[in-house]
């Protein structure tokens, strides 16, 4: 009989611990938060995915992601253009604040210190790594992207470098990496790294295609990092144009498909870059899928600009801004709205679409949310984690902060948007006022500025309030202040 009991309790209390074994690692792994991929894509267009309305070219992977996921149909990017977008999307905070303003050869970047979307993950406990394009400012240094938050850097750290798509090296962790390729005997100077513009050019022996690279390296740090919390930055430079080479500058190893179509050898490479992001996009997906990581694995892919027209490419030829007017460079939509997607098997629902207003810097609040960590002092960041959980804001022109962007070249210019009003103003500070009403004037064709001088008055003041200047960068157009002559 005693024999029967303590068989009888040792069985119990070896269960009770078995249940409490298991049940402790279920908690834990409820807790782990989510892991966060983001892709960036370089220089895409509105207009140039099929589930964003493409007609021409076909981007199954990227589509399937949306009809899995969430579609952002006023989504923007923190710029017009390259650096200044990154900057904002990194550091939280808008173009009229912001550390890089503009595509520039100086050495002015996001210093050690200054919180990027990288550092508040990192300090949560997760892995970091940045890999593709950096092109944020021009550091004087390889270690940048490292000094900001990021475990793990490879790619180009200055944009003029990330044109080639052959290049002679890249960096890795802050060294340079030699690669098999040769530039072109005139751009053998802008082979030193130590250079502001280094590795710029245009190759004659092509070996080692940089995306593909990049591709590789990024599915490397997921298989390597996926049992622990992880934030992949994939910043491709596709479909950019290597500026550099002229009419032929929508370099890829080849045109596949493409290769027999009536079209011009430029648009053949544009057309390939779209279907090489496509794969590269879909090889992310399948990837975590196959880890069984989908599930604890929030993926956005955006652009960081409106589409170009560069290297021979005409952002008409595939109608790459879609329904909107202008091209990067330009502060009407279509140099500012990007197709963006997020994917979350299990906490997106799938096939949804979401029209509130969103932009670059929004990513900071959200990512902190998602991590449950604090999110930083004196950023522009409303958070859409609620959106993403099926718990959208009840209003669609709500938000906590208005919608800023600046422009420093070709004489400057600014753009505010307050609910369903956008104002441009160009130049910045002195120009006239345009005002229109984005619920229905997606062209920005009909200007409200003469008959809605209250909400030219508002938008003056939003955008002379939205401006913090800054010393390191000349603003055209700005009145210097008068002198105190008491």
């Amino acid at each position: 009989m005693k024999k029967s009991n303590l068989f009888f309790s040792t069985s119990v209390n070896v269960r009770l611990a078995l249940s409490l074994f298991f049940f402790a690692g279920f908690a834990e792994a409820k807790e782990r938060p989510p892991n966060v991929i983001l892709i960036l894509a370089d220089d895409l267009g509105f207009g140039d995915l099929g589930c964003f309305g493409q007609k021409t070219l076909k981007t199954p992977r990227l589509d399937k992601m949306a009809a899995e996921g969430m579609k952002f149909t006023q989504f923007y990017a923190g710029c017009t253009v390259c650096a200044p977008s990154r900057s904002v999307l990194l550091t939280g905070r808008h173009m009229g604040r912001t550390v890089v303003r503009g595509n520039s050869s100086l050495p002015i970047v996001i210093q050690p210190g200054q919180p990027t979307l990288a550092s508040v993950l990192k300090k949560a406990g997760y892995a970091t790594a940045c890999v593709g394009k950096w092109g944020v400012g021009t550091p004087d240094n390889f270690t940048n992207p490292n000094d900001v938050g990021f475990d793990h850097f490879f790619g180009y750290v200055n944009m003029w470098h990330a044109h080639n798509f052959y290049p002679e090296f890249l960096i890795r962790n802050g060294k340079v990496q030699k690669l098999r390729n040769e530039v072109a005997t005139k751009w053998k100077s802008w082979q030193d790294p130590k250079l502001p513009q280094a590795g710029r050019g245009v190759a004659v022996k092509k070996v080692d295609y940089a995306p593909d690279l990049f591709a590789e390296d990024a599915l490397r740090f997921i298989r390597e990092k996926h049992k622990q919390p992880f934030f992949l930055y994939f910043a491709m430079n596709v479909p950019h144009a290597n500026n550099e080479a002229g009419n032929k500058g929508m370099e890829v190893p080849d045109f596949g498909e493409f290769a027999k179509k009536d079209w011009p050898e430029p648009e053949k490479g544009f057309a390939t870059m779209i279907k090489n992001l496509d794969r590269d996009v879909g090889k992310v997906l399948d990837l975590v899928t196959e880890l069984g990581v989908a599930k604890d694995t929030l993926i956005i892919f955006t652009s960081d600009n409106g589409p170009h027209q560069e290297g021979g490419h005409k952002a008409d030829f595939f109608d790459s801004n879609g329904r909107y007017v202008g091209i990067k460079r330009d502060l009407t939509e279509g140099g500012i709205r990007v197709p963006t997607i997020a994917w979350w098997p299990g906490s997106v629902k799938a096939g949804s679409a979401d029209d509130h207003q969103w932009y670059f810097g929004d990513c900071m609040a959200t990512f902190a949310e998602l991590a449950k960590t604090k999110v930083p002092d004196d950023v522009d960041s409303d958070s859409f984690f609620p959106t993403l959980r099926g718990n959208p804001p009840e209003r669609q022109w709500t938000r906590k902060s208005h919608l800023y962007w600046e422009f420093l070249e070709r004489g400057s210019a600014q753009a505010v948007r307050f609910g369903k009003w956008k104002a441009i103003r160009q130049p910045m500070f002195t120009g006239p006022i345009r005002l229109y009403d984005l619920s229905f004037d997606y062209e920005e064709k009909k200007d409200h500025a003469k008959s809605r001088p209250d909400l030219v008055k508002h938008a003056a003041n939003l955008l002379d309030q939205s401006h913090e200047p800054d010393p390191k960068w000349k603003t055209p157009g700005r009145k210097s202040p008068t002198k105190n002559t008491k």
